[in-house]
């Protein structure tokens, strides 16, 4: 059975959804002011992940993933650049897609926008307002934490701690320092909707909410972000979401750890901020997946080239084992007799994958199986004897396995099989003339074509680098 370590309850939890055979999986996505950076990319690739191994056990899965498109960030971004809201916001929501679409990140089934859920949000201040947990203040409206009794539960702070630390800005007309805003008054130049409150636009914690409510529900089964969220984001949408709805937000909540680059904070200031778009141009996308899954997700994690270079041979090394068995593969003749030995091993492997994810989906496990599988897939491409069905079923273990973790095996063709093959039938011809230049002219052609040919017992055999 799946289990799950939630963040409310501190413990890992047998995964049990509202509804038999389905998951209903909220995760916070960015705000869409610039190009991400590898932590945002952490989120997205370990959610990704949780919603594969979901749907590969069975559960049909909803998940959807918002983009905030109205923030003071955004707009502070768009006035330097001199262009509207909605412009900016289109070209970075473009950004995270391709991004995130390079890492094998599937796009969510919903992507809601606050821009789109303005009623919604409304709506749900009003009904807070209604029940005395909002009120309004020159055109703001804020929540009343101390009226929800059980804020600070998920953060497992008591409200006292947190008063302590709390401060009223200048302007803000809070009956309370830990009260939080709902609805912002306009400003002059800002884009504003028309509410009860008069022109303005709604607070950040207040959108999510109202995201997952409106396309899952007043109860959801999986809520997950990164674990700066945690407090006040989370703690707030649980707070005003079981304020509004009476009933419990989200039954499981998943936080990813940190990122730091080169042992130290990613910060601007310090230099190190990495954004994915340019990480891609030196790192192939399936090694810094490969990377990312190599830790468990709530584990914080290094970003560093001794790493990443680390991740890369982990990954050809799994990568050259599964082009092993489809060279064997392509030069056995006669099926032969299914290895009992060897089908019994892809069973043992395939259960020990299982058995990791199962574990609050451990990757880093997992990972270790796929070694396991890369190790004894050599070890039988390499035996005298094999059988073409048993080299089809490693095959297939390793392209399932790996898909689970989004990870892209199987390489794409750039040239043809076929005139590769024609290639080395050609260079073997001038070999066996002994025409050593056309031959080494051949092979320097196709290492041009990052084809690289290796001599075996069956052959000579090619594959991609």
């Amino acid at each position: 059975m799946i289990q799950f370590y939630n963040s409310l309850t501190n413990k890992k939890e047998p995964f049990v959804p509202i509804v038999p055979g389905k998951v209903s999986m909220y995760v916070c996505g960015p705000t869409v002011y610039n190009y991400i950076h590898v932590g945002n990319a952490r989120p997205a690739i370990a959610f990704d992940t949780v919603r594969r191994y979901l749907s590969y056990r069975g559960y049909d899965v909803k998940y959807v993933l918002n983009f905030t498109d109205v923030d003071d960030k955004i707009i502070r971004t768009a006035n330097e650049l001199g262009e509207d809201v909605g412009t900016l916001t289109n070209r970075y929501i473009d950004a995270y897609l391709e991004d995130t679409g390079a890492l094998n990140v599937l796009p969510a089934d919903v992507h809601p926008r606050v821009t789109d859920t303005m009623d919604e949000i409304i709506t749900f201040i009003s009904e807070l307002e209604t029940q005395d947990f909002a009120y309004e203040a020159g055109g703001d409206v804020y929540f009343r934490t101390r009226k929800f009794e059980t804020y600070g539960k998920l953060s497992q702070q008591s409200i006292e701690d947190l008063r302590a630390g709390s401060r009223v800005d200048v302007g803000e007309k809070k009956e309370d320092p830990l009260d939080f805003v709902l609805w912002k008054a306009a400003k002059p130049g800002e884009p504003a909707w028309a509410s009860p409150w008069g022109q303005g636009r709604p607070g950040w914690h207040i959108e999510c909410s109202a995201m997952a409510k409106k396309h899952l529900g007043a109860t959801i089964d999986i809520h997950a972000g990164g674990h700066d969220l945690k407090f006040p984001h989370h703690e707030n949408e649980i707070a005003q979401s079981e304020a509004c709805n009476h009933t419990k937000f989200a039954n499981y909540w998943l936080h990813n750890g940190f990122i730091n680059i080169e042992n130290e904070k990613m910060s601007k200031s310090l230099g190190n901020f990495l954004l994915v778009h340019e990480a891609l141009k030196e790192v192939d996308a399936m090694v810094l997946r490969f990377f990312m899954l190599s830790v468990h997700y709530r584990h914080p994690i290094n970003y560093s080239r001794e790493l990443i270079e680390q991740a890369a041979n982990g990954w050809d090394r799994i990568k050259e084992s599964y082009q092993n068995v489809e060279y064997r593969l392509s030069v056995t003749a006669g099926l032969g007799e299914p290895s009992e030995a060897m089908e019994r091993k892809l069973t043992t492997i395939k259960a020990a994958f299982i058995e990791a994810m199962d574990d609050d989906i451990n990757t880093a496990n997992a990972v270790t199986v796929l070694f396991d599988l890369a190790r004894e897939a050599n070890i039988y491409a390499k035996a005298d004897h094999v059988s073409k069905d048993t080299l089809k079923h490693v095959i297939t273990l390793f392209e399932e396995l790996t898909s689970v973790l989004g990870l892209t095996i199987k390489a794409e063709a750039e040239l043809l099989d076929a005139d590769i093959n024609q290639l080395i039938q050609e260079r073997n011809t001038a070999r066996a003339e002994r025409n050593f230049a056309r031959a080494d002219e051949i092979r320097d052609l196709l290492k041009d074509q990052n084809i690289q040919l290796e001599d075996t017992a069956q052959g000579v055999r090619w594959k991609r680098l």
